[in-house]
C-alpha cells in the first residue's frame, strides 16, 4: 500500500515538472514572437523613414528643376517675341521709306523738266557775272538742294567710266582713240533716281 502512494506521489511530481517545463517552453516562444514583432515594426518603420527622406530630398530638386524649365521656356518665347518686333519694326521703316519716296516720284518726275530748262537758261547767257544770271542760278541752286533733300540724287558719269546699262543711256556710239570700247566719252543729258528706282537715265555718248 505504502509502496503504491509512493508511486502516486512520484508520478504527479513528474506531471507538476513536465507542466513546469511546457510553461517555460511557452513563454520561450512568445518572447520569441514579440521579438520579431517588435523587430518587424522597426524595419517598417525604419524603412518608412527612408522613404519619406528619399522623398524630401527629391522634392526640391523636382521645383528646382520645373523652375529651370521655365524660366528656359520664358526666355525663348521673350527672344522669339523680340526678334518678331525687331523684324515688325525694320519691315514698318522700310515701307515708310518705300510709300514716301513713291509718293515723291510723281513730283519728281515732273519736276526734272524744269531743271533742264532751268540748266539750259543759264547756259544761254553770255554774261555769267549778270544780276539776272545770277538770280536764275541762285533759285535753280535752291530747287537742287531741296529735291536732294527729298532723296533726288543725280545721275551723271565720269568721261572713261563704263557703261552701265541700268544708269546710262547710249544715244550716240564711236570709235575713240582715248578710250577702249564701252566707255563713257562725254554725258549728253544728265539722269535721276529716286532711292534705288531710275527715274531718268543718264543720255551718254559711249566709245566703240
Amino acid at each position: 500500500m505504502e509502496n503504491e502512494k509512493k508511486d502516486i506521489d512520484n508520478l504527479q511530481d513528474d506531471v507538476a515538472v513536465s507542466e513546469e517545463i511546457d510553461k517555460n517552453v511557452n513563454l520561450e516562444q512568445e518572447s520569441c514572437s514579440d521579438k520579431e514583432v517588435l523587430e518587424s515594426e522597426s524595419d517598417g518603420i525604419c524603412s518608412n523613414d527612408d522613404e519619406n527622406s528619399q522623398n524630401e530630398e527629391s522634392e526640391p530638386a523636382l521645383r528646382i528643376g520645373l523652375l529651370e524649365k521655365t524660366i528656359k521656356d520664358k526666355e525663348d518665347a521673350y527672344l522669339r517675341l523680340n526678334a518678331e518686333y525687331s523684324n515688325y519694326r525694320r519691315r514698318t521703316s522700310e515701307e515708310k521709306l518705300t510709300i514716301g519716296l513713291f509718293a515723291n516720284e510723281k513730283i519728281m518726275s515732273e519736276l526734272i523738266p524744269i531743271i533742264d530748262n532751268m540748266e539750259r537758261a543759264l547756259s544761254s547767257f553770255d554774261e555769267k557775272e549778270s544780276s539776272m544770271y545770277q538770280g536764275v542760278d541762285l533759285v535753280y541752286k535752291q530747287l537742287i538742294d531741296v529735291l536732294a533733300k527729298q532723296g533726288l540724287e543725280e545721275i551723271y558719269p565720269k568721261m572713261g567710266d563704263d557703261f552701265d546699262h541700268n544708269f546710262h543711256m547710249a544715244v550716240l556710239q564711236e570709235p575713240s582713240e582715248e578710250f577702249e570700247a564701252g566707255k563713257v566719252t562725254m554725258v549728253l543729258q544728265r539722269g535721276y533716281k529716286l532711292g534705288k528706282k531710275v527715274l531718268r537715265a543718264a543720255m551718254v555718248k559711249v566709245s566703240s
